[in-house]
């Protein structure tokens, strides 16, 4: 008998000094039983980090389907505007989604970030559509620390830098370009 996903649900109150957007939002997020609490998180914080008023940003399937995005963003004819990827994907699922998407965006995690970026770099430079960044080792660590099944998180975004709290902890995660 195959494990079920664990459902998990969010308050997130966005304050995106960036962009300008101010904005609470209810999200339902299925966690894979194999997937990781800092996994799950960070798609809540691409959700936060690339969400607009119009909501229609959406969780793909994850890890039970392989031909969708941890998120993303279509239009009403199904065509998809903006494909998501957190973690270190391999490089051919990036020039999938890049013949697929208008831009895929990917937020890449963990320790080994430099190394899997000096790997794919180079078979990723035709890929114009792409827009990569590293989040910061500690801080998606942190990020982490702040999941439970029922959260109510605020975002604080600027000039690169996400502050995110809870009723429990804190957590500050750095984004840094990734430039091919």
């Amino acid at each position: 008998m195959a494990l079920r996903s664990t459902v998990y649900k969010a308050d997130l109150h966005i304050a995106d000094n960036d962009r300008g957007y101010y904005a609470s939002h209810a999200v339902t997020v299925a966690r894979h039983p194999s997937e990781t609490d800092e996994r799950m998180m960070v798609r809540i914080l691409a959700y936060a980090l690339f969400t607009t008023a119009e909501e229609d940003l959406a969780f793909g399937r994850g890890l039970s389907d392989t031909e969708e995005p941890d998120l993303w963003r279509r239009d009403l004819t199904g065509h998809i505007l903006q494909w998501f990827e957190t973690g270190l994907p391999d490089e051919r699922r990036i020039l999938k989604a890049c013949g697929r998407a208008d831009e895929v965006v990917v937020l890449a995690y963990g320790r080994n970030t430099g190394i899997w970026w000096q790997n794919v770099r180079g078979k990723l430079a035709r890929a114009h559509k792409l827009r990569a960044c590293a989040l910061s080792v500690d801080g998606t660590a942190a990020l982490a620390t702040l999941a439970a099944r029922n959260m109510d998180l605020h975002f604080n975004i600027q000039d690169a830098t996400v502050f995110v709290s809870s009723d429990t902890d804190t957590a500050s995660v750095t984004l840094e370009p990734l430039e091919a």
